[in-house]
């Protein structure tokens, strides 16, 4: 009677823990059989107040039934090389016991449960799974925003903490910190904003995600999901020079003639663009096609500036520009801007000449 009072108590145990573990999978969105692997882990660990080491034990949780049993695992060798009567048994003994068929190198598991096992194993569940969902959730989180590394991820913001800004991601919240900030934008809680994901590193407790608004990648990866032809690779994106805020100059490329790489960036009647402006809130943008020719590439890069002539010199990676004195103001930009900007996306140091004399950018 005592018995099957005994094995009625380790079915409703392994019951109890298999519907407790699908509640889990519902609720966190955790993978049970994480959650199997994770336990039977710890209940190994638990082994040792019993059998003084963990080394040859195994653990196997029943799927279905959630029955737990634990197994003694031992490797058949030579009589002569028979050392250890807990992970070995030697040849004669495993053929007196299993037979002739087994051989050297076999493993013979012994399932040694110990008695009420069952009710150790679920009060050592209970004590030990918060802290294993936990782990999982964790590591969940890093995976899941590890992906999103160099990628857009969408945020609310939350509050000002000083100069810097709480956003929520979602399943976790991140700060974007004052140097990642457009100093012209402005935003107050519940706005919704992108941001690029620059890091994700993990730590003791939650990931830390390293978010930006400044960073170049942030409009490549915009336009990345505004323009079919670039998310299908009819069209690259080649280079990118930003100054957050104010200007963006990039530079697309297509080997495909029936495409305007340039035109399909801005979008009929603009409306590609223009859903990227909008996001980075009036940020002015350049497109330009790209040109494996420096000199020709340099010269679009000055746009909206006409050109006279190119001068490159390759090796020391500079050129001299040529332009009509009534184009010189619009070849420097306001304050530099314009060459500035062509500069970094050519990555040529770029003289500019007139009539007047030669200015260094």
């Amino acid at each position: 009677m005592a018995a099957k009072k005994t094995k009625k108590a380790a079915e409703n145990d392994g019951a109890m823990l298999i519907e407790a573990l699908e509640a889990i999978e519902k609720e966190r969105q955790i993978d049970k059989e994480v959650m199997f692997t994770a336990i039977e882990s710890s209940l190994k660990i638990a082994c040792k107040n019993q059998f003084g080491s963990d080394d040859n034990i195994r653990v196997e949780i029943d799927r279905k039934t959630g029955a737990i049993k634990v197994f003694s695992d031992q490797v058949v060798v030579a009589d002569d090389e028979y050392y250890d009567d807990v992970k070995e048994v030697s040849l004669t003994d495993a053929h007196l016991k299993y037979g002739d068929k087994k051989q050297i190198g076999d493993i013979i598991s012994t399932e040694v449960t110990p008695k009420n096992f069952g009710r150790i194993a679920a009060q050592h569940a209970k004590s030990n799974i918060v802290q294993t969902i936990r782990q999982v959730e964790r590591d969940i989180l890093f995976n899941n925003f590890k992906e999103l590394q160099h990628d857009i991820v969408t945020g609310v913001v939350q509050r000002y903490n000083g100069n810097n800004i709480q956003i929520n991601l979602g399943r976790l919240d991140t700060i974007l910190t004052e140097n990642e900030q457009v100093k012209t934008e402005h935003f107050k809680p519940t706005d919704r904003i992108k941001l690029y994901v620059v890091d994700v590193k993990e730590t003791k407790k939650d990931p830390k995600v390293i978010v930006s608004r400044t960073h170049p990648e942030l409009v490549k990866r915009l336009f990345e999901k505004e323009v079919t032809e670039i998310q299908e690779g009819v069209v690259e994106i080649m280079s990118i020079a930003r100054e957050a805020g104010s200007r963006t100059k990039m530079a697309v490329y297509t080997s495909n003639t029936n495409i305007d790489p340039v035109g399909a960036c801005v979008g009929i009647n603009g409306a590609r663009v223009n859903a990227v402006v909008e996001e980075l809130q009036g940020e002015k943008i350049d497109i330009i096609v790209w040109s494996d020719m420096p000199s020709t590439l340099i010269e679009n890069a000055l746009s909206p500036a006409s050109v006279i002539t190119v001068d490159v010199d390759v090796e020391e990676k500079s050129a001299e520009v040529l332009v009509p004195d009534d184009q010189l103001s619009l070849a420097i930009g306001k304050e530099g801007q314009n060459v500035r900007l062509a500069a970094k996306l050519t990555g040529y140091k770029i003289d500019i000449k007139c009539e007047s004399g030669l200015l260094d950018f």
